[in-house]
């Protein structure tokens, strides 16, 4: 597939234009040389150069009729009271830290919001990649010769290298019970009496419990 890649940039004057170009690979600005000047006779700011994706198709054009059965999107339509050159005062939160005040235009903000929102899109994608390699480590790490490796990848990650299985364990309980004959109506159930009495904890931080079953419970 073809590579392509596409430049942005906006115009800081009161047109407020937002110019985008997408080239072949090799056929764009050349490294350090970037400038683009708008209609209104402004220098333009670069935003972003990215790689595009454009899919090729050897499907014919469409004909005249079937660009009128198309179904086009509705434009989108823009409040009279947005201003895009309108200066915002808002509070920039920094942690536990005090917040800051800052002032800037809306089109900034909306450019910061923009990359927060692709930034959150990488790292959820970075952090999928970082558990499919936690996945694999684990799996490795006991029967690899190179565990020093591993190890080494994992620290780099900050992963930790647990395993978790489940187990099945038998525990044989004896003890002592005992019940007034005369003040006791009907037949003793014992397995009942057993069950609702013994349950199974663990001293182990690394143990979790989740299930048990009393068996077996017979009188001497």
């Amino acid at each position: 597939m073809t590579k392509y890649q596409k430049y942005t940039w906006v115009c800081t004057s009161e047109c407020d234009a937002l110019i985008e170009y997408t080239f072949k690979d090799g056929y764009g600005w050349p490294n350090g040389v970037m400038d683009l000047t708008c209609r209104c006779g402004t220098s333009c700011t670069l935003l972003s150069v990215e790689d595009a994706t454009i899919p090729y198709t050897d499907s014919p054009l469409p004909t005249e009729e079937e660009k009128m059965e198309t179904t086009e999107k509705p434009a989108v339509t823009v409040p009279d009271t947005y201003n895009a050159n309108l200066l915002v005062t808002y509070k920039v939160i920094r942690g536990y830290s005090d917040a800051e005040y800052a002032t800037d235009k809306v089109a900034s903000i909306e450019w910061d919001l923009h990359n927060g929102r692709q930034s959150q899109k990488t790292v959820g994608v970075l952090n999928g990649k970082i558990d499919a390699v936690k996945d694999i480590i684990t799996e490795a790490y006991a029967d690899s010769e190179d565990q020093e490796t591993l190890r080494a990848i994992a620290e780099a990650l900050s992963i930790e290298l647990i395993r978790e299985f489940e187990f099945t364990a038998s525990i044989e309980v004896s003890g002592t019970y005992s019940y007034n004959i005369l003040e006791e109506f009907g037949d003793l159930d014992l397995e009942s009496e057993v069950t609702d009495a013994l349950f199974a904890d663990s001293q182990n931080g690394n143990i979790e419990i989740t299930d048990q079953e009393v068996c077996n419970v017979s009188e001497r």
